[in-house]
């Protein structure tokens, strides 16, 4: 096997191997995990966000400085004010007329300076005013905080609710124009809206008929899945009525593989998550009845499947909602609900009870083949669910595509996924091992430097791997916990996690094997350090160890 380390235009350092058996380099890992985390990757007064394409984009009231630079993926020259400020400073006086344009939702850079003088939010705007160097201000827990001359590093999240609860607001100084000209924008939408009603008028018998016709597939849906409903309890809903549950799809939880995911409510009360597939190409009569199977897939560890769409080209499932969000949540974001011990020993516990069910209790084994933080979710009594179970069948023969050009799932896939050998159920233990790890630790296994203070990056999954055959573990408990853990259960944890990411799929347990060894039913011998991931992660656990 041959390894390279490559830094491309993008900033990161990505690792590639070359198996015997394999057509073409395939990269295993990168840093920074995320293209955003690039220190000035867009350049100034731009915002990136990793889940849109390209990552880069102009900021309200700028343009791209060098358009030609920015076709050729150079993106670093930022952008540049459509219209100047007006600010003059003379003898300790300023005047200007520049104003503020708000942008939520999203992640600051670390280097601004506090103000201590500002002691609300309207003082705060004041002082950025009043020197002409400032671009830009935010005003929040930790008081006031500005940026002068260029502004970078600034970084798209999503907006979840009304309130602003992820991220922060950064008020962005333009001109008076520009101001006016955005909000002349939101008038000119208005006007469009008023003179579309005439075109509305006119268009009323049109209007009719569609809707007759969307009651006659309505009708028609629930005819044709009669059966099933009556087996699993599933409801077909139609795509108008999901559109007045979501508010037309307004609140959107996130962003995944196989589609975005919208918070929604059914009848008045009852939240759900609504899941907007991304190509699934089956005709309506195969997607009804994979529908159904995995409908009857129920237990207390899998994220219940409600109901369904199925309205022409447009495909979409409904689950129970989950009010305590995704594993990745707790585990990776300083502003999370910590996570003690027991909770995290019980997720571990959890998980690998819902995958035992969906490889051995099923009529049909189902392989998730994606397991990862973000796919299991937690409810209000911190109970893990697994998601996305059954997307293969619903995805059918372009889900191998789908999975390895996902971002974020490559640290998770078993060797087998790169070496094309047939899949079995034990590439899903590969995965529980590596986020069992990320359990234990609460950081990304990716994640550069070694857990105990130094400054050699190092794979973790290897590290740990060491660290458990010299009887070292303490370190590897994530230190948010300080301390407060069960070092039996975090051997027994260790051990299960190093034997589920064995090279060979035969050397892995079975996830009801898994289950043995963490309920203590099972003794477990202690395993060895995995020779792949060694030699991917080269001798930077040496220095760490």
């Amino acid at each position: 096997m041959l390894t390279r380390h490559v830094i491309d235009i993008s900033g990161q350092m990505k690792t590639f191997i070359w198996m015997k058996g394999t057509p073409d380099w395939v990269m295993i890992n990168a840093q920074p995990r995320d293209q955003c985390d690039v220190d000035a990757i867009c350049g100034p007064f731009t915002i990136c966000n990793d889940n849109n394409f390209p990552q880069c984009n102009c900021m309200e009231g700028f343009t791209i400085t060098s358009p030609k630079d920015w076709d050729l993926e150079d993106r670093a020259g930022g952008c540049s004010r459509k219209t100047k400020l007006d600010c003059i400073s003379n003898r300790g006086t300023t005047h200007t007329t520049d104003k503020f344009y708000s942008m939520p939702c999203v992640k600051l850079p670390k280097d601004a300076p506090e103000v201590d003088a500002a002691a609300s939010a309207s003082e705060c705007a004041q002082v950025c005013l009043n020197n002409c160097s400032c671009t830009a201000y935010s005003f929040g827990d930790n008081g006031c905080s500005m940026w002068h001359n260029k502004l970078l590093n600034i970084r798209a999240l999503p907006c979840s609710g009304t309130a602003n609860s992820n991220g922060e607001t950064l008020y962005l100084r333009l001109s008076a124009k520009d101001v006016q000209s955005l909000k002349n924008n939101r008038r000119g939408i208005v006007i469009g809206i008023v003179t579309g009603t005439g075109v509305f008028v006119l268009g009323l018998f049109a209007l009719i008929l569609l809707i007759m016709i969307q009651r006659n597939k309505k009708k028609n849906s629930g005819q044709i899945l009669s059966d099933s409903q009556v087996c699993t309890g599933i409801i077909a809903f139609g795509y108008n009525d999901l559109q007045r549950a979501t508010n037309k799809f307004t609140d959107k939880l996130g962003v995944g593989g196989f589609g975005s995911v919208f918070k929604g409510f059914i009848k008045g009360s009852n939240a759900v998550a609504v899941k907007m597939l991304d190509g699934a190409y089956q005709g309506e009569k195969q997607f009804r009845a994979e529908v159904s199977t995995i409908g009857a897939v129920q237990h207390i560890n899998l994220v219940k499947l409600v109901g369904f769409c199925c309205d022409g080209s447009k495909r979409l499932l409904v689950y129970e909602y989950m009010s305590n969000h995704s594993l990745d949540v707790h585990l990776f974001r300083s502003n999370s609900t910590m996570l003690n011990w027991t909770a995290r020993y019980q997720i571990g516990l959890g998980v690998a009870r819902g995958l035992a069910y969906l490889h051995d209790s099923c009529r049909d084994c189902i392989i998730h083949c994606d397991i990862k933080p973000e796919n299991i979710l937690l409810d209000s009594s911190l109970l893990p669910k697994i998601a996305d179970f059954g997307m293969a069948k619903l995805i059918g023969r372009d889900y191998s595509r789908v999975l390895t050009t996902m971002r974020g799932t490559t640290g998770y896939l078993a060797p087998e996924w790169i070496s094309g050998v047939p899949i079995t159920p034990k590439v899903d233990v590969y995965s529980y091992g590596m986020v069992l790890l990320e359990i234990i630790s609460g950081r990304r296994n990716s994640c550069a430097s070694c857990p105990s203070g130094g400054n050699v990056d190092v794979y973790f999954p290897v590290y740990a791997s060491h660290k458990l055959l010299k009887g070292d573990i303490k370190g590897l408990v994530d230190h948010k916990l300080d301390g407060d853990i069960k070092l039996d259960e975090v051997e027994l944890a260790c051990k299960v996690a190093c034997w589920c990411i064995q090279d060979d799929e035969l050397d892995r347990p079975t996830m009801g094997q898994v289950v043995q060894f963490l309920e203590g039913l099972v003794e477990i011998t202690m395993p060895p350090v995995p020779r792949l991931l060694q030699a991917m992660a080269g001798s930077a656990h040496q220095k760490c160890s």
